[in-house]
């Protein structure tokens, strides 16, 4: 297992008890002012990971770009942030693993990259505390004018009876204290579930769906994917880190991090990522902590004023009266990537349109039509389709 990977798997796919109070990626700081709209999304997604739902979570893998680009196709243009919870049951390798609420979503795509379905067994799964720690234990932002959004995923039941547990309605009254929005989405049909996955989405103000117990989402790959993987791969070449040794260090882990995601994502993936990584909201993503082009652009810094051992080595490789022209030259470089990533999605989406048909019944579907009916309730609009 590649490095970067194997330490995003130590440390952020790890037994919850074992958890650091904060998440260990660049962005444990808020994420800098450029791009930062007035629209604020929270996402957690709350997954059952058992035997069984082995399709749902190879799905989810492949469109969760795609989600976070409709995510962010929102009027104003919103900041997002995403979670993730894995949830078994007792006597399983692990009964919840938690990846916290990141702007990185590069981080979020690695951890989910890293599941896998297994255990399981006995139908019912450990439903409550899964819940009880996806309202508990991510950091969502206190601010009321948050949307904050929890999706709880899976095809069983919960274990009533083990005491240890926080049960459904508890946690359910807590969610509606802290503003948060619980749609649940069952996979297939296991008797039980259906009543009580129903009963949770309307106590907490969200939305019941019931897709296939594959997920029943539809994964189409165009003429324009490979391009735009490249120019991904290009774009992510650009980027610049600066400052103390340490946030060097970190910005440098983010960029590993986009590398192994350029060499394990499918083609498919890597298109709806180049195309978020290039909208407004998904600039701030990019940037992440301390990115040279950005916050030169932004005018959070100025070239001149920053001390010469936080520049990056290739810049002080540079002579001093040469610097400017060299970052300007790759903010151009990079603008022009941006420029053509764009536009090659606008192409993509219109083969799309021309020669697929959606499915209104697959899990990514749903994600959006449960936040589309909520997000208005924090004034973020969105076209109709």
């Amino acid at each position: 297992m590649p490095r970067l990977l194997s330490f995003v798997l130590a440390v952020v796919l790890v037994p919850s008890l074992a958890w650091p109070s904060q998440p260990p990626t660049p962005d444990a700081e808020p994420i800098p002012d450029i791009a930062r709209g007035e629209a604020f999304i929270d996402v957690v997604f709350a997954l059952d990971t058992t035997g069984s739902m082995g399709g749902l979570i190879e799905g989810a893998k492949q469109k969760i770009w795609s989600i976070a680009n409709a995510i962010a196709s929102a009027e104003p243009t919103p900041e997002i942030r995403m979670g993730l919870l894995a949830y078994r049951d007792v006597g399983d390798a692990y009964v919840t693993n938690i990846a916290e609420l990141t702007g990185d979503l590069d981080y979020f795509y690695s951890s989910l990259m890293q599941l896998q379905a297994g255990g399981g067994g006995d139908t019912p799964e450990s439903v409550n505390q899964a819940l009880h720690e996806s309202i508990t234990r991510f950091a969502w932002s206190d601010d009321r004018a948050t949307l904050r959004l929890l999706y709880l995923v899976g095809d069983a039941p919960p274990h009533m009876d083990y005491d240890h547990d926080v049960k459904y309605p508890v946690s359910c009254e807590r969610a509606k204290d802290l503003d948060i929005f619980i749609n649940t989405i069952q996979c297939g049909r296991i008797g039980g579930t259906e009543a009580v996955w129903r009963e949770i989405a309307d106590f907490a103000g969200g939305e019941y769906f019931a897709i296939a117990q594959s997920g029943g989402m539809k994964v189409v790959e165009t003429p324009y994917d490979g391009d735009l993987a490249r120019l991904s791969r290009e774009s992510d070449a650009t980027f610049v880190s600066y400052g103390s040794s340490k946030e060097k260090a970190a910005q440098e882990s983010k960029l590993e991090v986009a590398r192994e995601i350029d060499e394990a994502g499918s083609a498919t993936a890597l298109a709806d990522r180049a195309a978020f990584k290039s909208s407004a909201a998904g600039k701030a993503s990019f940037g992440g902590g301390k990115e040279l082009l950005q916050d030169i652009e932004s005018g959070k810094v100025k070239l001149e004023e920053i001390d010469e051992k936080e520049l990056p080595e290739v810049l002080q490789a540079v002579p001093a009266d040469k610097r400017a022209k060299w970052v300007a030259n790759r903010a151009a470089h990079r603008q022009g990537l941006q420029e053509e990533i764009l536009w090659t999605q606008q192409k993509r989406l219109e083969w799309l349109k021309a020669n697929t048909t959606e499915s209104a019944d697959g899990f990514d579907r749903k994600v959006l039509e449960a936040l589309k009916a909520q997000a208005a309730s924090k004034g973020i609009q969105y076209e109709d389709e």
